[in-house]
């Protein structure tokens, strides 16, 4: 698949209403990065939606997959993309050439929403705002390495790294591990890691060696106590790998590459909910209060109320997150939170709630306590505290977001289970780490074999075995000795292995031959 190769810039009209729009949105307090709009025909749009918003990326065989299906999607009528917006300063947004004015008019107003969201938001703070020229970097490099080492290889590589891609530590780019500047090397003096230097990704190899990092390692491992290798355990796998497997060169700057894109994309994945809700809660704001013309008020209505369907079972981001962030917003405006709200049992009278001195002046819009709560929501929250700290059972109770079935004998789907704990928890589990497993490195050097040890700690998502498998094999590959990983099975302790030729599994009996017990 080739990166589209040509654009149009906005028409005058649709320049126009930009202008328009960034007024309100200045005037409704909003703070967002210089935005540039490309507009692109269908086919553009789907490759670069392809690429993940991306107009280049390293050559591999799942864009031209995944452009393959949104071709399909449009063709059948199944699927259209209204608008990408890309976190980068400047932000980069695509509209669709033969959209309506006033779709180009919401999905402006939705650009801005996300863009304040992207600057604003304390998870997006670490992310590179310059990724729009590191993709073309790593694509530059991936295609020198095609060319050198082959096609086959190189994507065969690619695969392997692409299949581990979410064990990362999203949390550990708030640690901070140097000095304030950069000036001075990490000081390792108290682990068993060596002195590494700070250095961009490319340059990294070079300014600090692997050969060099992995004598000091050992010799650090050697004078230590019982050589413990990590010395607590390490999420950031691919981190792990990236500084102890006997990685060649190019290989090595790949699965960087791979990382630092994971980086990049994992605030994406942890405020979907947020996100999507906050940029519906202002193109609906601003085009409902400033640019909706009468004759497009049906058009709007219809497209605003697609985005925003959901059904019995099915898990809206966008409906979800822009009702509770209303909901957010009356209730600080009416006072119907703080220790006596939550304490209150009674659900009538929590429906009924009000305070008895509301606060002065406006109630709605700028300036109330509501607005001023759910920018704070905007700055500081991701989708797990969000729906923590937030969600209650009256919301649970008027988005009827209980736990259904179908029911094979009247075709409909039905409610199991309307209980309020349950189903935050629910929701909790199926948000926290994306839902996926949480996976620790335990030791590099497993009974002093130079093998992998993994562990699964437990916390409410279980491993599946027949994935475990294959990521092993993957992660064999990249370590080039046996790999293992411990879990939970049926509350009993199990150890999954791969050698290079078999996978076994064996349940552990003795917690002394278990070094992952600790996280559960």
């Amino acid at each position: 698949m080739s990166s589209p190769s040509t654009s149009s810039h906005l028409t005058d009209e649709l320049a126009k209403w930009r202008d328009i729009i960034i007024e309100y949105a200045r005037r409704e307090e909003l703070d967002f990065y210089e935005t540039i709009f490309e507009r692109l025909d269908i086919d553009q749009i789907n490759q670069v939606a392809a690429y993940g918003g991306f107009p280049q990326r390293y050559p591999h065989w799942r864009f031209g997959m995944a452009y393959e299906k949104l071709q399909r999607q449009h063709r059948y009528g199944l699927g259209k993309i209204y608008e990408m917006v890309i976190n980068n300063d400047p932000c980069y947004a695509y509209l669709l050439n033969d959209n309506a004015l006033v779709d180009q008019k919401t999905v402006m107003a939705h650009v801005y929403g996300h863009s304040d969201f992207f600057k604003n938001n304390i998870w997006f703070s670490k992310t590179n705002r310059r990724m729009m020229d590191e993709m073309a970097n790593h694509a530059t490099r991936v295609r020198r390495y095609i060319n050198r080492e082959g096609l086959e290889q190189v994507e065969s590589f690619i695969d392997t790294c692409l299949s581990i891609e979410n064990l990362i530590d999203p949390h550990s780019v708030f640690v901070m591990r140097k000095p304030p500047g950069g000036s001075k090397p990490v000081d390792s003096s108290q682990s068993n890691e060596p002195t590494r230097y700070p250095a961009k990704t490319y340059m990294d190899r070079y300014i600090n060696p692997p050969e060099k990092l992995a004598k000091e390692r050992q010799d650090r491992l050697d004078a230590a106590p019982g050589g413990t290798n990590p010395a607590s355990p390490v999420r950031d796998v691919l981190l792990f790998i990236l500084e102890n497997a006997p990685l060649q060169d190019w290989q090595a700057d790949i699965l960087a590459m791979i990382r630092e894109e994971a980086y990049y994309f994992a605030p994406q994945g942890q405020t979907k909910i947020m996100n999507e809700g906050w940029a519906s809660y202002w193109h609906s704001t601003i085009m409902t209060s400033y640019c909706l013309r009468d004759h497009e008020l049906v058009m709007y209505c219809d497209h605003h109320s697609g985005t925003l369907a959901t059904s019995p079972g099915r898990l809206n981001p966008y409906k979800l997150g822009i009702e509770l962030l209303r909901d957010i917003e009356r209730r600080w405006n009416t006072g119907r939170h703080g220790i006596e709200y939550d304490r209150c049992e009674d659900m009538e009278q929590r429906r009924k709630w009000q305070t008895m001195d509301p606060p002065t002046g406006r109630v709605v819009g700028r300036g109330s306590p509501g607005r001023e709560k759910i920018f704070e929501v905007r700055a500081t929250h991701n989708d797990v505290t969000f729906i923590d700290a937030f969600l209650t059972p009256e919301f649970v109770d008027d988005q009827k977001l209980y736990h259904y079935r179908y029911d094979p004998n009247t075709g409909r789907m039905v409610v199991v289970n309307r209980d309020f704990n349950k189903i935050k928890q629910q929701m909790l589990y199926m948000l926290t780490n994306h839902g996926q497993p949480y996976i620790y490195v335990l030791d590099g050097n497993y009974r002093n074999r130079g093998e992998l040890y993994l562990g699964h700690r437990h916390n409410g998502i279980d491993l599946q075995i027949k994935f475990a498998v294959e990521t092993l094999k993957n992660l064999h590959a990249l370590w080039g000795r046996p790999v293992h990983i411990q879990a939970l099975i049926d509350d009993d302790p199990m150890l999954f292995s791969y050698d290079g030729k078999q996978s076994t599994q064996q349940r552990i009996d003795k917690a002394l031959e278990s070094p992952a017990l600790a996280l559960n």
